[in-house]
């Protein structure tokens, strides 16, 4: 390499470091937004006369819809090359949707809403991780991608902590999705600001001669395997928050608390899982998957320490899945099949989090040592998939 390649990759990789801050920065204001609102939706579903099997299934099919339509957004991105659209479009329904959980009024109503947020998040998320996957070629990509969900994980911690004080000041779900209102503005206009800076991110990845082929690979679909058996197992939050409050072992201030707690903790794993994935592969998701199994028997407990205990191991496992998942998914597929392959990953991730949640919803109602259980069931079946996966080497299409 001469001195004006040196010059040229350094000032490649800045200007994608910068990317990936301005991108963590609009995720930050969104986490604090609906990461806010979903610390407090099990509560105020049950508030509002939601069962177990409400919460759960609504937290499941808000997930199957918000997984399911990525799909078709990520296909219609690749397609049309209109990755900024999707990502605008989408932030725009995931955000303004969550200030109207205060005029809810019936569950009914607030279940609607809940689904909507994540069919926004649905549109844009594709778009936004092909983007990232781009800028995260120069930098690393489990550093990259595990920048970017420590930002988004600050969010989700502040958001939970702003509704804590409008319950402990003013005591209203109501008016605590309100305030939430705010965050979702600046987010929009931090979003607004970096597709004006950066109109075309594929520019931050080197480009490569590329072998075409027929789908996506095999390698993925083994890992697609391995990661749903961990959705299927892994608790949505809704379903934890209904847990304390119906069990009294968390009491109702505490519990949008503990989600930040986990937040934060999910912001300093993504960090440290990341930069292992860089050196050590995907070897390190295996080792995530191993003690993801405690979480379950921690949180479903009766005792508040033990809960606690439980969440800082949910915290560990969300941060490192997020941060690895998406990092590996950006090694192993072409640029152009990217958009189409995060849309068939979160998909299937989608589903698989869907049948979990639905079902442990139902376990809750109908025993609670059975849920538990199945949710340590799934996260260790998906052990020899992950080591299968370590064992093979992934490289760059």
């Amino acid at each position: 390499m001469n001195g004006l390649d040196k010059i040229s990759t350094s000032s490649v990789k800045r200007t994608a470091v910068r990317f990936v801050i301005f991108l963590g920065i609009v995720s930050l204001f969104a986490d604090m937004t609906y990461e806010g609102a979903r610390s407090i939706t099990g509560p105020y579903l049950a508030l509002l006369g939601a069962s177990a099997t409400a919460v759960g299934f609504i937290a499941g099919f808000g997930e199957l819809v918000g997984y399911g339509l990525r799909l078709v957004s990520g296909y219609l991105s690749d397609r049309t090359g209109r990755y900024w659209t999707f990502t605008l479009i989408g932030y725009g329904i995931n955000l303004l949707v969550v200030p109207m959980l205060a005029l809810a009024g019936r569950w009914e109503v607030a279940a609607i809403l809940i689904i909507a947020e994540r069919a926004g998040k649905a549109l844009r998320t594709p778009a936004r991780d092909a983007m990232l996957s781009h800028a995260t070629k120069e930098v690393g990509r489990g550093w990259g991608f595990g920048l970017h969900e420590a930002m988004d994980q600050i969010g989700a911690m502040l958001g939970p902590l702003i509704v804590t004080a409008v319950l402990v000041i003013r005591n209203s779900y109501e008016i605590g999705f309100a305030v939430l209102l705010l965050p979702a503005l600046m987010a929009l206009a931090v979003l607004a600001a970096s597709r004006w800076l950066y109109p075309h991110p594929q520019d931050l990845e080197p480009a490569t001669i590329q072998v075409k082929a027929a789908g996506l690979p095999r390698i993925f679909w083994v890992y697609l395997l391995g990661v749903a058996f961990l959705a299927v197992g892994f608790a949505d939050f809704p379903l934890i928050a209904f847990h304390f409050k119906q069990a009294a072992s968390v009491p109702a201030n505490w519990i949008p608390v503990f989600y930040a707690i986990a937040m934060g903790i999910d912001a300093l794993a993504a960090l440290i899982f990341g930069r292992l994935f860089d050196h050590y592969g995907l070897g390190v998701l295996l080792v995530v998957a191993l003690f993801s199994a405690f979480f379950a028997p921690l949180v479903f407990a009766t005792g508040f320490y033990t809960a606690l205990g439980g969440m800082v191991i949910w915290g560990i496992s969300m941060g490192a899945q997020e941060s690895i998942m998406r990092a590996a998914v950006g090694g192993m597929v072409a640029p152009d099949r990217r958009g189409a392959a995060y849309g068939v990953f979160n998909t299937g991730y989608g589903l698989a989090w869907f049948a979990g949640s639905t079902l442990m919803g139902i376990l809750y109602d109908l025993s609670l040592p059975t849920l538990i259980a199945f949710s340590v069931a799934f996260q260790l079946a998906a052990v020899p998939v992950l080591y299968y996966l370590a064992k093979e080497r992934v490289h760059e299409p």
